[in-house]
């Protein structure tokens, strides 16, 4: 067991604390099995080596101190927490959109310093979006929940190894869809880096080879999983009735969107979060 500490410069506006509050609410990619006063204390599969690491991130300031233990690859689990808190962005553009975008102006108010927090990997985001196939949201949290406490590390979710090797009781097509989706990641066409080294129109078309991958779940593995900063969800319903609620039926997506650009990712996210925090 080895550890690696290190200091990052956070570039534009984030806050942890918002971010840590948000993302404790995500049922599917819940990030802190503790939650400590001076930050977050996790445990995570590193998706290059599938090695269980405990991370603490603390803020102090502009700066953010990541500190990683396992007996694997430190160095990319380091930029597996900078990519999954999405700090490995330069967000000094963030504030330019609400300044042409008063909707986005005021979810920025709301929520200061919020930035898309996804899921630990692609590889769980893809296994997410087989479990809710056909579920309820609380059955697929309960099948997640029981997959990591049978098969998982201490806390992290199963190593895509370990979910091939297992015997699955799944509804439908889960299992096959699964085995799938672990042959995909230890083939690393579901590692975050890798993803987030593609065009996004090639990270959907990678991701959408996978078997049980449609066209909603490649976008919330490109979106969520490898947390692409401008990329916007085609095929996410609920966004578009949020749009239409509060930018009204009389302007197209595409239109009100391009106000979003380079951060239409973060800009759909932050609509999403604007929407919990008024229910």
């Amino acid at each position: 067991m080895t550890r690696l500490e290190t200091v990052h410069e956070i570039v534009g506006p984030w806050s942890l604390a918002t971010s840590k509050r948000f993302w404790e609410g995500f049922a599917p990619g819940r990030l802190a099995s503790q939650t400590q006063a001076a930050g977050i204390h996790t445990a995570f599969l590193c998706d290059t080596d599938w090695e269980r690491v405990d991370a603490v991130i603390t803020q102090d300031g502009p700066s953010v101190r990541i500190v990683v233990e396992g007996p694997g690859e430190l160095d990319a689990a380091t930029e597996q927490v900078r990519r999954l808190l999405s700090i490995d962005i330069d967000g000094r553009g963030w504030p330019d959109v609400a300044a042409r975008d008063e909707v986005i102006a005021d979810a920025q108010s709301r929520l200061r310093g919020f930035r898309p927090c996804g899921f630990f990997s692609p590889y769980e985001a893809a296994v997410w979006s087989v479990l809710t196939q056909r579920l309820q949201i609380r059955q697929a949290v309960a099948i997640k929940t029981r997959l990591t406490a049978q098969l998982g590390d201490d806390g992290a979710f199963p190593s895509p190894a370990t979910l091939r090797a297992a015997s699955l009781d799944l509804p439908g097509r889960k299992a096959e869809y699964l085995d799938a989706v672990a042959e995909a990641a230890l083939d690393g066409r579901l590692g975050g880096s890798y993803l987030r080294s593609l065009p996004s129109a090639e990270a959907f078309v990678e991701v959408k080879g996978i078997l049980g991958m449609g066209p909603f779940s490649a976008e919330l593995v490109v979106i969520r999983g490898a947390n692409f900063p401008d990329v916007l969800p085609r095929n996410e319903g609920r966004l578009s009735d949020e749009i239409t609620k509060r930018y009204g039926v009389d302007r197209s997506i595409d239109e009100i969107t391009e106000a979003w650009k380079p951060f239409r990712s973060w800009a759909a996210v932050h609509l999403r979060a604007l929407k919990a925090l008024e229910e």
